[in-house]
């Protein structure tokens, strides 16, 4: 019901450029493969919008991943990001060795969950309004899983239905493109592979496929 809910709040449409839409988990309820979502950051909707895209059965095993001191901030978003969309809360202002977001990343990967991460760690993007340049975690989860399909997503309009610091949304259509899972070369030296992971969600943001 709430995956509905925000699909018919946001007007969201989910297009899989170039690949289809990923299977459904196995019969036994455990997921084939685990995911990570990659996507542009623009707006506090952006985890959700992309959870409710995904198909029912890969909904159940996706987590976001998302900022604490947001989402904690209310008893009614604490119950979404808990009970509803599963969240992984991380710290975003003083992350230490203890509380590296990678650490529980990696725990939920390892444990067959998948996750829809924002490599950009803001929702400011660059200073000419495109995305700003990726931090290394997602590099760092690709040396480390690389059986997961690592899939980009472009996300449109969010930043307008929810404007950074307002609360209420403004009724306009948003869109989801998720491309092909990006290949996994071995060795491949970190700023490479953070500029084919960006150049591949720039490149959905045009509709062409990866």
């Amino acid at each position: 019901m709430t995956a509905f809910l925000i699909r018919l709040i946001t007007g969201v449409h989910a297009h899989w450029i170039g690949v289809d839409a990923p299977e459904t988990a196995a019969s036994d309820g455990s997921p084939t493969q685990p995911r990570v979502f990659f996507a542009n950051h623009s707006s506090n909707l952006d985890g959700p919008v992309i959870w409710a895209s995904l198909p029912k059965e890969i909904r159940r095993r996706t987590r976001p991943v998302a900022a604490q001191d947001y989402w904690l901030r209310g008893p009614v978003r604490r119950y979404l990001a808990r009970r509803v969309f599963n969240c992984m809360l991380v710290e975003r202002k003083k992350v230490t060795v203890s509380n590296n977001p990678l650490r529980d990343m990696q725990t939920a990967l390892d444990a067959g969950d998948s996750l829809i991460i924002f490599p950009e760690g803001t929702r400011d993007g660059s200073a000419d309004g495109g995305l700003a340049e990726f931090k290394p975690g997602l590099w760092h989860l690709s040396r480390k899983f690389p059986h997961a399909k690592f899939i980009p997503v472009h996300l449109e309009n969010l930043s307008r239905i929810l404007p950074k610091g307002e609360f209420l949304l403004i009724p306009l259509l948003a869109s989801a493109r998720f491309g092909a899972p990006l290949a996994i070369v071995p060795k491949e030296p970190r700023e490479a592979f953070l500029a084919r992971a960006k150049t591949a969600v720039e490149n959905l943001r045009d509709g062409v496929p990866n």
